[in-house]
């Protein structure tokens, strides 16, 4: 079956083996004609947008060549005077024929659009939104026509995100949704439904206070971007709440039998838990033994215990209490990483305040966690963490910075010297606590390229963690507690 994708580099697909489309150029017709959805495009229309402004003097002739190469590699077997029955003669121009099931991008469109219950909702958005591998068209970006496009259907994305964690509402899910709306309302925080989703979610669980904390920043970075207030839907949300007229939320429900099954088998992350608290680590263990995913392969009760245990287990994720007895988890967390190939560590505090914490960070751990923080928290630190993200929460860590980054390490990177641009604005995400993902949404990049970029800045900075490279960008004066970024690339 021949397919084509442009939710990400753009390719045509014979049975699921890539095909040969040539150069830039002529890719770009093919990828014009998708852009059209099945409807002619005039050879005069392909020239003037493939050549904006200065068109070479034989460019039909070129234009032609082109469709006959492509042709070549889209039907193989096409007999020499056959008709195309894929990319078509259509005059006064050309049109790509396919159903909409070939095309990743038309197919998009399609599920994003349909209606049903919440249930038929909630499996079309996850379909959708499991078609993106990337920005769309992003190898045409130069070209007017494919950044109209990629525009457009980056919005419709966004409206699936959306539709989808509303259908996940009303089917009682906020509980796994919270932290992904938090991130989609930190990405976007112009969008009206990015904050009214997450403070429905967070009202849904019984958080009316972190509910209302949520629509007040809303209104901050409204007045701030925008100089208005709030929408007049998000003023009646937050009287709503103040008032408790809202309804109860759903009951939690089960995803369909069919969704599980056609989710990829990936092996469960593996956890360890050192704490000397038996009530956390009990509270811990319950979370964990509830989410589908993650397993619990151990618990210790101090440092020592923890780190023959990660060397028993080889967990992938560490959750590692700083404060234990016999061997603390700072000094602990500091042998663990560094033994070869390491699990990620993510501390645990009762307070934000600690300076070990401070001293952690540094050491290389994955972020830190508060104890009394909620169970989605939790589990989107130790997601995030095996994905080689941290999950900081960039209010405590400014607090922290602020606190102890008089007292820097001479071991600490001297400078930023060297880096681009680019690498100094994901520099920048990185220390206001974003993910791979969320850096990727913010400057347009796909998250493979992103966490490449990381990658080369703690090369770059003889650093071995992600945390590490917030502590960078605080000791060197790059990023300072409080400091409203701005990127050189935007």
């Amino acid at each position: 079956m021949l397919t084509f994708t442009a939710l990400g580099p753009f390719q045509a697909w014979a049975d699921g083996a890539p095909l040969d489309l040539g150069g830039q150029r002529q890719r770009a017709v093919l990828a014009r004609l998708l852009v059209a959805g099945g409807r002619a495009v005039p050879v005069n229309t392909l020239i003037d947008e493939l050549w904006p402004g200065a068109p070479p003097a034989q460019a039909l002739s070129t234009i032609q060549g082109y469709v006959s190469r492509l042709r070549r590699a889209l039907e193989p077997d096409r007999a020499p005077r056959e008709e195309a029955r894929v990319l078509v003669s259509a005059p006064p121009g050309y049109a790509l024929r396919a159903a909409v099931e070939q095309v990743d991008a038309w197919r998009f469109e399609a599920l994003v659009k349909s209606e049903g219950d919440p249930g038929r909702v909630w499996a079309a958005m996850d379909t959708a939104l499991g078609l993106w591998r990337g920005p769309a068209l992003a190898e045409f970006g130069e070209l007017s026509w494919a950044a109209t496009e990629a525009g457009r259907l980056e919005e419709l994305r966004l409206i699936a995100v959306e539709r989808r964690a509303g259908a996940g509402l009303a089917l009682g899910r906020a509980t796994s949704l919270v932290a992904d709306l938090e991130a989609h309302a930190s990405a976007y925080p112009l969008r009206e439904e990015a904050w009214r989703l997450l403070a429905t979610a967070l009202y849904g669980l019984g958080r009316q206070g972190d509910a209302l904390a949520a629509l007040r920043r809303a209104r901050s970075v409204w007045r701030d971007e925008l100089g208005l207030d709030l929408s007049a839907g998000l003023q009646r949300l937050e009287a709503d709440m103040l008032a408790q007229r809202l309804e109860s939320p759903a009951p939690e429900e089960q995803a369909p039998a069919e969704m599980s099954a056609a989710a990829p088998d990936t092996a469960p992350l593996r956890v360890v838990v050192a704490d000397d608290q038996a009530l956390v680590r009990a509270g811990v263990r319950a979370m964990l033994d509830a989410e589908p995913g993650v397993t619990m392969v151990g618990e210790a009760t101090n440092g020592e215990e923890a780190i023959a245990l990660v060397a028993e287990t080889g967990p992938d994720v560490v959750l590692l209490d700083i404060q234990m007895p016999h061997l603390d988890g700072l000094a602990a967390a500091r042998r663990i990483l560094s033994e070869n190939r390491p699990p990620k560590v993510i501390m645990m505090t009762t307070f934000g305040s600690d300076e070990n914490l401070y001293a952690a960070l540094r050491a290389g751990v994955s972020g830190f966690i508060l104890k009394t923080s909620a169970p989605e928290q939790f589990l989107a630190a130790i997601r995030a963490a095996s994905a080689g993200d941290a999950l900081i929460d960039p209010t405590i860590t400014t607090r922290l910075i602020a606190g102890f980054a008089g007292r820097v390490d001479p071991a600490s990177p001297p400078a930023l010297a060297g880096l681009a641009d680019s690498q100094l604005d994901v520099l920048k995400l990185v220390a206001r606590g974003l993910t791979n993902r969320q850096i990727g949404q913010t400057l347009a990049l796909p998250e493979e390229e992103v966490a490449i970029m990381v990658k080369s800045l703690l090369e770059h900075l003889g650093l071995f963690d992600r945390a590490q490279l917030v502590m960078a960008a605080y000791e060197s004066g790059f990023v300072t507690p409080g400091e409203k970024t701005s990127f050189s690339s935007l």
